[in-house]
């Protein structure tokens, strides 16, 4: 039948070397995996494949960020901005060597050869060094060096105390070990597992407090411990106490994404040896898988404030009248005026009986502000001042000449390719001017990434993922990622423009020198923003020093950068092209989706999502709060007008109007800021239902009249009188009355 035969005991297997085995597998780079007719892939002979690699969740186990890029998984842009860079470049960079070929034809036909051997080999490479961007003739910028001098501090008034809170527990025992702190063993095991030796000063300070179950309000500074500080206390109180139900019985509040998600995995590995489960629900990610953890009733809650309001509105079966703990991490933000409304409706929601704690590193010191809290009796730990930098933190400002606005790009490229070229941040006010400063430095050779609000989650998720990985070098973000990030080895800050206030700075340049390591900022000071220099130089506790670059270090990156002008053009037209082709394909999937299924437009297959707000509502609240055009002319400041329209009527704007725009928005910020400090304070959130309280003292009796008492006096006394009749001294006393109104006593009287 032709059928294969059983190999028999005495036969001779045939065994296929190796060398054999790999060549029939090989397959040609374009046709790996595909099958030819009549042959089939066995299985490898050894036990792993040598191009084998675990993945990031085999080998780093179910991490917090690995989850949540898992969840967006499938939502990449065709192609990343890097490589739109890089096509550009390339481009650029054939041009250049096409021009040169030119030259050399005019000049010797017989060394043509060589020159095109030559650059085939450069080109081939697939790392180049930033020095090879440029000429000979340049290496001289690279050398020269900045002159660095120590700025004067002048001594400063104190000035008067603010209102006081109802106790303060700033000062603690320095001797305190977590072995000393009354810890249950799960929470000893997993501090031990992470590396905690010993507590840090905010630690010390709060975590004996919240075990009291004192609401608190604490301020320490940026990279001190305060995630421990606050979730420990809380952990303790869940496993003391375990759940007789699912419910949710703490809810962390976070202003961003990617602070929540930080938050979410510091909370996991404290509680990985416990029963505490915890939750993470944050915009920009599954809503579905959001809503399938919530019905099942975590302990721990770590939120977004918008993403909790839209659960809380669409999620039947889960709301916040069980929750006992409520935090507010970087607290000073979560009660400004752009999170107003939104708190307002979750502490609405809340349950009144609650122990609320305040985190931040630039925390408010007066108790009006934070009213809208509704604290009770809040004690105040501040182990640092509300404007103290980070104690390792070397500060460093260049200053701008009044008519060198310009130079702002020249001289943060000037110093992120000469002087420092890892692990850097670059802080932008605005998420246009990050998105162009992520496109310069791709053309010039360096490893950047962006961070701000007009990326996907998805793509901000990726940025940090390879900025902490050291993928990439530099990551140029606006403030979305100022506050609470801890990421490990940022060596450098630097501002773009100095930001809206002080507190905005303590918390960009916070993301450095974090856990007793030194790290170092560097600020671009115009002339409109030495006000907030000054002070800074009067609250910092250490020299600051002033950086001086060279001016023709400066000329020539500025005329490098107008070089690149038309590749940065070039780079947006790209983008934009492929913008408009998804938005074209997003329309044809939506029509061929719709004719299959045979809905209409209108109809749609879930429910639309209420919010607590109507659109209209919502458009007032953007619309009053955003610093845009509207709201310059409303201000009525003709100049600012008048910069505005004379920038929208140009298609691009020069260094100088970009330089100025970014400072005119902190300008705004600020301004708002101090005339709504110059209003009375109020309350921002509905006040708490509670009963009145009652009086001190004995509680007084409402008065009787002589009728009402007599009728209801049923004392053996008052029954025995009325028997008898009234005495003598009763008698009298009627009749003088009813001879004062002319009557007779023996005709009037009922006896």
């Amino acid at each position: 039948l032709g059928l294969v035969g059983t190999i028999a005991e005495g036969d001779v297997v045939p065994v296929d070397s190796e060398s054999s085995d790999s060549e029939d597998e090989e397959v040609g780079p374009g046709r790996r995996g595909s099958r030819g007719p009549g042959r089939r892939r066995g299985p490898s002979r050894g036990d792993f494949s040598a191009e084998f690699v675990f993945g990031e969740a085999e080998a780093g186990g179910d991490d917090a960020w690995t989850a949540a890029l898992r969840q967006l998984r499938g939502k990449k842009a065709a192609t990343t901005l890097d490589e739109k860079i890089e096509k550009v470049r390339q481009k650029r960079k054939l041009q250049e060597r096409e021009a040169k070929q030119a030259k050399v034809k005019d000049e010797d036909a017989a060394a043509e050869d060589d020159q095109i051997k030559k650059e085939c080999e450069d080109c081939s490479r697939d790392e180049e060094d930033v020095e090879s961007e440029y000429s000979l003739d340049d290496e001289s910028i690279f050398t020269k060096a900045d002159k660095v001098k120590v700025k004067e501090k002048k001594r400063s008034k104190k000035g008067e105390e603010a209102e006081c809170f109802f106790e303060d527990a700033s000062q603690y025992d320095d001797n305190l070990s977590f072995q000393d702190m009354n810890l249950s063993r799960p929470l000893l095991k997993a501090i031990t597992a992470l590396g905690f030796k010993q507590p840090t000063p905010i630690q010390k300070a709060c975590i004996p407090v919240g075990l009291l179950g004192k609401d608190i309000c604490a301020c320490a500074a940026t990279g001190t411990g305060k995630t421990a500080a606050f979730i420990l206390p809380v952990l303790e109180r869940l496993i003391y106490k375990p759940r007789q139900a699912p419910i949710t019985r703490v809810l962390v509040l976070v202003p961003t994404r990617e602070l929540g998600i930080q938050v979410h995995s510091v909370t996991k590995q404290l509680a990985q040896f416990s029963s505490v489960t915890t939750c993470l629900a944050v915009g920009g990610l599954d809503v579905k898988t959001q809503e399938a953890a919530l019905r099942s009733g975590p302990d721990i809650l770590i939120a977004t404030p918008g993403r909790l309001i839209d659960h809380l509105h669409n999620c039947p079966s889960f709301h916040l009248s069980s929750v006992e703990v409520l935090i507010l991490d970087e607290a000073d933000r979560m009660l400004d005026e752009y999170f107003e409304e939104q708190m307002k409706e979750i502490i609405r929601l809340c349950s009144h009986h609650r122990q609320t704690m305040l985190f931040s590193a630039t925390m408010t010191e007066e108790v009006k502000d934070l009213a809208s809290v509704s604290l009770k009796n809040p004690v105040r730990i501040f182990v640092n001042s509300n404007t103290d930098v980070a104690p390792f933190l070397r500060q460093e400002f260049i200053r701008i000449r009044p008519n060198r606005e310009g130079d702002r790009e020249a001289i943060v490229t000037a110093l992120l390719t000469r002087t420092f070229q890892d692990h850097v941040m670059l802080f932008t006010q605005t998420k246009k001017q990050a998105h162009r400063m992520h496109i310069l430095l791709g053309l010039m050779g360096l490893r950047v990434g962006e961070l701000h609000g007009n990326l996907s989650q998805t793509q901000r998720l990726e940025s940090l993922r390879r900025f902490k990985d050291e993928q990439i070098d530099i990551l140029v973000a606006t403030d979305v990622a100022a506050r609470g990030l801890d990421i490990e080895g940022v060596k450098t800050v630097i501002n773009f423009t100095m930001p809206n206030t002080i507190k905005h700075y303590v918390h960009r340049v916070g993301r450095t020198a974090r856990a007793g390591k030194a790290g170092r900022s560097v600020s671009l000071v115009g002339e409109e923003e030495r006000k907030m220099l000054k002070e800074i130089v009067k609250t910092a506790k250490t020299a600051v020093k002033a950086r001086i670059l060279p001016q023709d270090v400066i000329l020539k990156f500025r005329e490098k950068i107008e070089n690149l002008e038309k590749d940065i053009y070039a780079v947006l037209c790209l983008e934009r092209e492929e913008r408009e082709m998804q938005q074209s394909e997003a329309q044809i999937n939506k029509a061929k989706k719709q004719l299959e299924t045979g809905k209409k437009e209108t109809g749609s297959e879930s429910l639309e999502r209420s919010w607590f707000q109507t659109r209209e509502e919502r458009k007032k609240e953007k619309l009053a709060k955003a610093l845009q055009e509207f709201d310059l002319a409303l201000r009525g400041k003709k100049k600012r007008k008048k910069f505005v329209q004379d920038t929208q009527k140009k298609a691009q704007m020069t260094p100088e109007e970009r330089s100025q725009f970014e400072i005119l928005k902190s300008q705004m910020y600020a301004e708002r800021l101090a005339k709504r400090n110059r209003r009375a304070k109020r309350a921002r959130a509905l006040p708490e239902e509670e009963p009145a309280a009652a009086p001190a003292g004995p509680k007084k009796k409402k008065k009787l009249s002589v009728f009402d008492e007599e009728l209801t006096n049923t004392s053996r006394k008052a029954l025995k009188q009325y028997r008898a009749g009234p005495s003598f001294e009763d008698r009298k006393r009627l009749g003088i009355a009813q001879r004062r109104k002319g009557g007779n006593f023996k005709s009037k009287s009922r006896y």
